[in-house]
Protein backbone atom coordinates (compact mmCIF):
# COMPACT_ATOMS: atom_id res chain seq x y z
CA UNK A 1 0.00 0.00 0.00
CA UNK A 2 0.80 3.52 -0.36
CA UNK A 3 0.92 6.39 2.15
CA UNK A 4 1.36 10.10 0.97
CA UNK A 5 3.22 12.28 3.97
CA UNK A 6 2.29 16.20 3.86
CA UNK A 7 4.38 17.81 6.14
CA UNK A 8 6.87 20.68 6.27
CA UNK A 9 8.92 19.61 9.59
CA UNK A 10 11.22 17.08 8.16
CA UNK A 11 11.89 15.28 11.02
CA UNK A 12 8.52 14.36 11.72
CA UNK A 13 8.31 13.06 7.89
CA UNK A 14 11.24 11.54 8.15
CA UNK A 15 10.21 9.30 11.22
CA UNK A 16 6.91 8.64 9.49
CA UNK A 17 8.33 7.63 5.86
CA UNK A 18 10.65 4.98 7.54
CA UNK A 19 8.11 3.43 9.94
CA UNK A 20 5.73 3.37 7.56
CA UNK A 21 8.29 1.77 4.83
CA UNK A 22 9.72 -0.83 7.40
CA UNK A 23 6.07 -2.55 7.80
CA UNK A 24 5.89 -2.84 3.84
CA UNK A 25 4.06 0.28 3.21
CA UNK A 26 5.47 2.78 0.40
CA UNK A 27 5.69 6.76 1.46
CA UNK A 28 6.05 9.33 -0.50
CA UNK A 29 6.40 12.93 1.45
CA UNK A 30 5.17 16.31 0.17
CA UNK A 31 6.69 19.26 2.20
CA UNK A 32 3.99 21.77 1.13
CA UNK A 33 0.19 22.30 0.35
CA UNK A 34 0.93 22.83 -2.85
CA UNK A 35 2.98 19.59 -3.45
CA UNK A 36 0.63 17.70 -1.17
CA UNK A 37 -2.19 18.87 -3.84
CA UNK A 38 -0.02 18.23 -6.68
CA UNK A 39 0.62 14.69 -5.62
CA UNK A 40 -3.03 13.47 -4.15
CA UNK A 41 -4.50 14.31 -7.72
CA UNK A 42 -2.08 11.30 -9.17
CA UNK A 43 -4.09 9.33 -7.62
CA UNK A 44 -1.60 6.64 -6.48
CA UNK A 45 -2.21 6.72 -2.78
CA UNK A 46 -3.99 4.60 -0.27
CA UNK A 47 -3.98 7.21 2.60
CA UNK A 48 -3.28 10.79 3.11
CA UNK A 49 -1.74 12.00 6.46
CA UNK A 50 -1.05 15.81 6.35
CA UNK A 51 -0.61 18.45 8.70
CA UNK A 52 -2.43 21.71 9.25
CA UNK A 53 0.13 24.07 9.11
CA UNK A 54 2.05 23.90 5.99
CA UNK A 55 3.89 26.27 3.99
CA UNK A 56 2.11 27.64 0.82
CA UNK A 57 -1.53 26.07 1.48
CA UNK A 58 -2.42 25.39 4.63
CA UNK A 59 -4.01 21.90 5.50
CA UNK A 60 -7.41 22.72 5.60
CA UNK A 61 -7.14 24.55 1.86
CA UNK A 62 -5.49 21.48 0.80
CA UNK A 63 -8.00 18.97 2.03
CA UNK A 64 -11.12 21.10 1.12
CA UNK A 65 -9.72 21.35 -2.74
CA UNK A 66 -9.30 17.70 -2.90
CA UNK A 67 -12.78 17.01 -1.83
CA UNK A 68 -14.01 19.32 -3.69
CA UNK A 69 -12.68 17.92 -6.83
CA UNK A 70 -14.11 14.68 -6.28
CA UNK A 71 -10.87 12.69 -4.66
CA UNK A 72 -11.83 10.65 -1.99
CA UNK A 73 -8.87 9.19 -0.55
CA UNK A 74 -8.67 8.79 2.57
CA UNK A 75 -7.01 11.68 5.30
CA UNK A 76 -5.46 11.26 8.42
CA UNK A 77 -5.41 15.01 10.01
CA UNK A 78 -1.47 14.95 12.08
CA UNK A 79 -2.08 18.19 14.05
CA UNK A 80 -0.08 19.96 17.05
CA UNK A 81 -3.82 21.84 17.00
CA UNK A 82 -6.04 20.03 19.55
CA UNK A 83 -8.42 22.13 20.25
CA UNK A 84 -12.17 20.66 19.75
CA UNK A 85 -12.95 23.45 17.69
CA UNK A 86 -9.37 23.07 15.34
CA UNK A 87 -10.57 19.28 15.14
CA UNK A 88 -14.26 19.74 14.39
CA UNK A 89 -12.61 22.66 11.53
CA UNK A 90 -10.39 19.17 10.42
CA UNK A 91 -12.95 16.66 9.83
CA UNK A 92 -15.80 19.09 8.51
CA UNK A 93 -13.10 20.01 5.70
CA UNK A 94 -12.83 16.55 4.10
CA UNK A 95 -10.79 14.69 6.84
CA UNK A 96 -11.66 11.11 7.98
CA UNK A 97 -9.62 11.26 11.17
CA UNK A 98 -7.75 13.69 13.39
CA UNK A 99 -4.66 13.04 15.54
CA UNK A 100 -3.00 15.05 18.10
CA UNK A 101 1.24 15.52 18.07
CA UNK A 102 2.81 13.83 19.55
CA UNK A 103 1.52 10.57 18.87
CA UNK A 104 2.33 7.21 18.58
CA UNK A 105 3.55 5.55 15.60
CA UNK A 106 1.89 2.19 16.53
CA UNK A 107 -1.58 4.22 16.93
CA UNK A 108 -1.38 5.99 13.68
CA UNK A 109 -1.02 2.56 11.56
CA UNK A 110 -3.59 1.12 13.30
CA UNK A 111 -5.80 4.18 11.99
CA UNK A 112 -4.67 3.51 8.52
CA UNK A 113 -5.86 0.32 8.52
CA UNK A 114 -8.58 0.72 9.99
CA UNK A 115 -9.03 3.42 7.24
CA UNK A 116 -7.57 1.13 4.41
CA UNK A 117 -10.27 -1.64 5.32
CA UNK A 118 -13.38 0.95 5.34
CA UNK A 119 -12.37 2.28 1.81
CA UNK A 120 -13.73 1.40 -1.33
CA UNK A 121 -10.32 0.24 -2.42
CA UNK A 122 -9.44 -2.52 0.61
CA UNK A 123 -12.16 -4.85 0.77
CA UNK A 124 -13.14 -5.84 4.51
CA UNK A 125 -12.10 -9.28 5.16
CA UNK A 126 -8.96 -9.35 6.94
CA UNK A 127 -7.85 -12.95 5.42
CA UNK A 128 -7.06 -13.58 1.63
CA UNK A 129 -6.71 -16.76 0.16
CA UNK A 130 -5.69 -18.60 -3.16
CA UNK A 131 -5.44 -21.70 -3.16
CA UNK A 132 -3.44 -23.21 -0.82
CA UNK A 133 -2.10 -19.98 0.22
CA UNK A 134 -3.44 -17.90 2.58
CA UNK A 135 -2.79 -14.68 4.36
CA UNK A 136 -4.08 -12.94 7.47
CA UNK A 137 -4.01 -9.18 7.66
CA UNK A 138 -5.05 -8.77 11.01
CA UNK A 139 -1.58 -10.30 12.52
CA UNK A 140 0.59 -10.07 9.27
CA UNK A 141 0.86 -13.86 8.90
CA UNK A 142 1.00 -16.23 6.01
CA UNK A 143 1.23 -20.17 5.44
CA UNK A 144 0.46 -22.28 2.77
CA UNK A 145 -0.80 -25.39 2.81
CA UNK A 146 -0.56 -24.99 6.74
CA UNK A 147 2.85 -24.44 6.64
CA UNK A 148 3.74 -20.86 8.19
CA UNK A 149 6.21 -18.94 6.13
CA UNK A 150 8.37 -16.16 7.03
CA UNK A 151 7.97 -12.75 4.76
CA UNK A 152 9.99 -9.48 4.86
CA UNK A 153 7.73 -6.27 4.43
CA UNK A 154 7.84 -5.61 1.02
CA UNK A 155 7.51 -9.31 0.27
CA UNK A 156 4.16 -9.27 2.51
CA UNK A 157 2.91 -5.97 0.61
CA UNK A 158 3.54 -7.78 -2.95
CA UNK A 159 2.31 -10.88 -1.95
CA UNK A 160 -0.81 -8.77 -0.18
CA UNK A 161 -1.56 -6.94 -3.57
CA UNK A 162 -1.44 -9.95 -5.71
CA UNK A 163 -3.87 -11.68 -3.53
CA UNK A 164 -5.84 -9.06 -3.99
CA UNK A 165 -5.79 -9.60 -7.43
CA UNK A 166 -6.00 -12.90 -8.59
CA UNK A 167 -6.00 -13.85 -11.90
CA UNK A 168 -5.04 -10.26 -13.10
CA UNK A 169 -2.04 -9.29 -14.73
CA UNK A 170 0.61 -6.66 -12.64
CA UNK A 171 2.71 -4.87 -14.55
CA UNK A 172 5.90 -3.78 -13.02
CA UNK A 173 5.16 -0.02 -12.97
CA UNK A 174 1.62 -0.83 -10.62
CA UNK A 175 4.09 -2.77 -8.59
CA UNK A 176 7.00 -0.12 -8.25
CA UNK A 177 3.79 2.39 -7.72
CA UNK A 178 2.33 0.15 -4.76
CA UNK A 179 5.11 -1.26 -3.22
CA UNK A 180 8.49 1.24 -3.94
CA UNK A 181 8.34 4.73 -3.84
CA UNK A 182 9.18 7.90 -6.53
CA UNK A 183 12.55 7.81 -6.08
CA UNK A 184 13.36 4.33 -7.92
CA UNK A 185 14.09 4.39 -11.03
CA UNK A 186 11.61 1.97 -13.10
CA UNK A 187 14.34 0.99 -15.46
CA UNK A 188 15.97 -1.13 -12.76
CA UNK A 189 15.34 -4.74 -11.86
CA UNK A 190 13.88 -4.34 -8.40
CA UNK A 191 10.63 -5.56 -9.20
CA UNK A 192 12.32 -8.72 -10.52
CA UNK A 193 14.43 -9.42 -7.45
CA UNK A 194 11.66 -9.32 -5.34
CA UNK A 195 9.41 -11.59 -7.47
CA UNK A 196 11.86 -14.04 -7.21
CA UNK A 197 12.57 -13.61 -3.85
CA UNK A 198 8.24 -14.46 -2.56
CA UNK A 199 8.46 -16.97 -5.70
CA UNK A 200 11.51 -18.84 -3.17
CA UNK A 201 9.05 -18.02 -0.29
CA UNK A 202 5.78 -19.29 -1.80
CA UNK A 203 6.42 -21.81 -4.79
CA UNK A 204 9.71 -23.38 -4.13
CA UNK A 205 9.09 -26.22 -2.07
CA UNK A 206 5.42 -26.92 -3.45
CA UNK A 207 4.79 -28.81 -7.06
CA UNK A 208 2.32 -26.15 -7.41
CA UNK A 209 3.43 -22.83 -8.81
CA UNK A 210 0.83 -19.94 -7.85
CA UNK A 211 3.35 -17.11 -9.52
CA UNK A 212 3.54 -17.05 -12.82
CA UNK A 213 5.65 -14.63 -15.41
CA UNK A 214 3.41 -13.06 -18.07
CA UNK A 215 6.59 -11.60 -20.85
CA UNK A 216 6.82 -8.39 -21.04
CA UNK A 217 3.84 -7.18 -19.24
CA UNK A 218 4.22 -8.28 -15.82
CA UNK A 219 3.23 -11.12 -12.95
CA UNK A 220 0.17 -13.19 -12.00
CA UNK A 221 -0.55 -15.29 -9.28
CA UNK A 222 -3.49 -18.07 -9.81
CA UNK A 223 -3.66 -21.37 -9.12
CA UNK A 224 -4.08 -22.91 -12.86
Amino acid sequence: MRILIIEDDRKISSFLSKGFREVGYAADVAEDGEEGLVLARQGLHDTIIADLMLPKLDGLGMIERIRAEGIETPVIILSAKRSVDDRIRGLQAGGDDYMVKPFSFSELLVRVQTLLRRSQRMPQATILQTGNLRMNLSDRSVERDGQPIELQPREFALLEYLMRNPGRVITKTAILEHVYDYSFDPQTNVVDVLVCRLRNRIDKKFDQKLIHTVRGVGYVLKTD
